[in-house]
Order: structure tokens, then C-alpha cells, then sequence
């Protein structure tokens, strides 16, 4: 089955950076996305950054010029590399894929937390 786990969250200082990985096992046919979104407490979850099949990328405008969606075909790895983070970045981030055939997979979330 297919599975999706974040890692690399954790505790930073404001003005720090993460690197966030979502690393993906089992296949996805038609892939047409792969997205990192956020829930703050009190907070609908929220598009962060989105990356397609063809590597156009979108970011919120919260984040826009902080942060930067990749991805790595061999290691079936996304990526969220956080810079300049502020405490509003403060979330549970999690990763998904969205494949053209209707599928819709997350994971289960990694917890940033950035203190000012």
C-alpha cells in the first residue's frame, strides 16, 4: 500500500531553518502533484507550497521567498526546505499526493514549532 512519512520537524528559533522530507513507498500512477500543507491549533490546514509532475512550483504568499518545495525522483523523497521561519509558521505540516487518476494520499504530519 501506498504510504507517505514526514520527518525533520522539531523545535527552532525564530529566524532558524528546517528541511522537511516526505518520503513515499508502494506506487502512484499519474502523479499530478505533490504538496506540503500546515494546520495551526485554531486553524484550517492550509496549502503551503505545491510542486507538479513537471516541477512548477506555487507557494503560499506567506511563505513565498522562505520557503522551497523539491523533490527527488531516485529517492522518492519531496522536500520542504524552511528558512527564515517565523512563530506564525508554527503548524503541524503535512505531505500529499494527488495523482490524476483521483487518488489523494497524506501522511500523518510533523510538528514545527518555532519560538520567537
Amino acid at each position: 500500500q501506498v504510504q507517505l512519512v514526514e520527518s525533520g520537524g522539531g523545535l527552532v528559533q525564530a529566524g532558524g531553518s528546517l528541511r522537511l522530507s516526505c518520503a513515499k513507498s508502494g506506487t502512484i500512477l499519474w502523479i499530478n502533484h505533490m504538496a506540503w500543507y500546515r494546520q495551526a491549533p485554531g486553524k484550517q490546514r492550509e496549502v503551503v507550497a505545491d510542486i507538479t509532475s513537471g516541477d512548477t512550483t506555487n507557494y503560499a504568499d506567506s511563505v513565498k521567498g522562505r520557503f522551497t518545495i523539491s523533490r527527488d525522483n531516485a529517492k522518492n523523497t519531496v522536500y520542504l526546505q524552511m528558512n527564515s521561519l517565523k512563530p506564525e509558521d508554527t503548524a503541524v505540516y503535512y505531505c500529499n499526493v494527488g495523482s490524476r487518476l483521483g487518488g489523494d494520499y497524506w501522511g500523518k504530519g510533523t510538528l514545527v514549532t518555532v519560538s520567537s
